[in-house]
């Protein structure tokens, strides 16, 4: 057994409203540069939907993830190294602009320069890429205009699958949201299918990245990831995907969608899993099987012979206390309330979705019954206006035993919650009828609906211990290299100093936030004076000088 950590995510889809503020923050702070008008390493999709890029999920067409063969063995679906070096100079299995959709402008002056007359001026759209007028036919959440009509979805896989079981009439129809990241998968096929080896799964905490230096824009990542959040800049010539905010874990901080999510349905953690079991529970032979395989490579950090292997493998005690404080592990491991997104692919994703519920309640209350019994509730689930069929060929490769499972225990908490909120004795029977204790569901609605920041965001810092000392010093900063933010020298910037010696800007945005909000020490002190700039002074201290002629007032 070798134990290996990752960092993870789990969704719970009933939250989420599809506001898209995630998707916005994102494209914000790591994709506003020029080559990335069209990339979203954050998208939230309304199901049943195509998706983004159109049909990704199609891989009869896409040719992306895995695949067993007849000797039992994985083998990119895309092909090997010989059928990737016949196509390295053009590979046909990329998503065309249009695929993804072109990114457009307005022409404002248009608008704000026109001259008097009879008709309303208006500013029309202008392509990004030529800069001529266009007509605006698909973006990034195209699906969401149009969520639930049949106009769209005669092209989305997963219905295809599922077509004969579930109609699409006026009064039945469905729809809900799914926000995509990277899956910053356990055997991810991205990483496989880079000739030049620029992309990488990090050996401390499982983050995929891109090594920018080493990537020759191929592509053949993007044609290997089956979930599409591979891009390529075509600026740059280089590959770019989602990097799980990885400035920001690394200093204990959740990602930029996790934080800015209005609705709160992101848990950010560890989990260990056993690296040794990784190949065989991704090449079971049937793909309904993929689920529970995958649940078995992880570990149980509580265990003393896991914490003895993580011991040996060099990880911490602090992140092994982060792995035991898990909120990913107990909704996967734990309530198994949480499942991966396509598991067929073979990929072993580590961003896993609670499916949604609501519309049961809502179905059953609407016909005057009460929505909230457990008994109502379960014999809702068979006809739920959310088919079945629909979420198992999403996350169980169409196993709807095991969606039913969690939608089971889904109900049976809001059940039992729902007697101890009105003040009425909670019902034993409730908790025993899905396999769990009265304490589990506890610990478990106190998860999905009351946990705080701390509790949804379980991130161990890699610099906990030298927090203060990365902060005020230069000269030990990782950052500095030739050409990096690191690069400072004494002198003042053009906007002062923050208190102390001048930082690395990577370590005041992401650390010092936290560090002084909740720190009692001064940030400014006589020992250390420093001019202060305002712009991000904690108001903790007063270094000499600051208010002349007599001190603070």
């Amino acid at each position: 057994m070798k134990v290996m950590a990752q960092l993870a995510m789990v969704m719970n889809l009933d939250k989420c409203i599809g506001c898209h503020t995630c998707s916005v923050t994102c494209k914000q702070a790591w994709t506003n540069r020029s080559g990335t008008e069209y990339v979203w390493f954050n998208n939230v999709e309304t199901r049943p939907g195509q998706g983004y890029p159109r049909t990704y999920e199609d891989q009869e067409r896409w040719r992306g993830g895995w695949v067993r063969d007849s000797k039992g063995r994985l083998r990119l679906r895309d092909g090997g190294r010989l059928t990737k070096l016949s196509r390295i100079f053009s590979n046909p299995k990329l998503p065309t602009i249009e695929d993804y959709y072109e990114p457009w402008t307005y022409d404002y002056e248009n608008l704000t320069n026109a001259p008097l007359g009879d008709r309303m001026p208006v500013a029309p759209p202008r392509s990004l890429i030529t800069g001529q007028p266009m007509k605006v036919e698909w973006s990034a959440n195209w699906d969401d205009n149009l969520g639930g009509s049949p106009e769209i979805l005669a092209d989305d896989p997963v219905l295809k699958k599922v077509a004969d079981r579930v109609t699409l009439e006026f009064e039945q129809t469905f729809m809900f949201y799914l926000p995509r990241i990277c899956e910053h998968c356990l055997n991810p096929a991205c990483v496989a299918s880079c000739p030049s080896g620029a992309m990488y799964k990090r050996t401390e905490d499982g983050i995929v990245l891109v090594d920018q230096d080493r990537c020759r824009g191929w592509r053949m990542c993007v044609s290997g990831c089956p979930y599409k959040k591979v891009y390529f800049n075509h600026k740059t010539g280089k590959a770019e995907k989602c990097t799980f905010c990885y400035p920001r874990v690394e200093v204990g901080l959740p990602t930029v969608c996790a934080e800015t999510c209005v609705g709160r349905l992101r848990y950010i953690g560890l989990v260990f899993y056993d690296v040794d079991k990784v190949t065989a529970a991704a090449s079971v032979a049937d793909d309904r099987d993929l689920y529970q395989a995958q649940l078995d490579t992880l570990l149980d950090p509580h265990d003393p012979h896991v914490v003895a292997a993580a011991h040996a493998t060099g990880i911490p005690d602090t992140w092994i206390e982060a792995a035991q404080r898990s909120p990913i592990h107990a909704l996967i491991k734990d309530f198994r309330v949480a499942l991966p997104l396509h598991p067929e692919f073979r990929t072993m994703p580590m961003v896993w979705y609670i499916p949604p519920l609501s519309p049961v309640v809502d179905a059953v209350s609407r016909d005057g019954h009460d929505g909230e019994d457990l008994g109502n509730l379960f014999g809702a689930l068979e006809s739920l206006r959310i088919p079945i069929e629909y979420l198992a060929e999403l996350f169980t490769a169409g196993d709807t035993a095991v969606v039913s499972g969690v939608l089971r225990r889904l109900a049976a908490m809001r059940s039992y919650m729902r007697d101890i909120n009105l003040g009425r004795p909670p019902q034993e029977h409730i908790p025993a009828a899905v396999g769990m204790s009265e304490e589990d569901v506890y610990a478990m609605y106190r998860l999905l609906a009351l946990a705080k920041y701390e509790e949804r965001y379980v991130i161990p810092s890699a610099y906990a211990a030298q927090a203060h000392g990365l902060e005020e010093a230069v000269t030990e900063c990782a950052l500095d290299f030739d050409g990096g933010p690191g690069l400072y020298d004494q002198a003042s910037g053009p906007f002062g100093e923050a208190s102390g010696g001048p930082v690395p800007v990577a370590v005041e945005t992401f650390h010092a936030l936290r560090q002084r909000q909740t720190s009692e020490a001064m940030g400014a002190n006589a020992s250390n004076p420093s001019r202060v700039n305002l712009l991000n002074w904690d108001g903790k201290g007063v270094p000499d000088g600051m208010f002349p002629g007599g001190g603070p007032r």
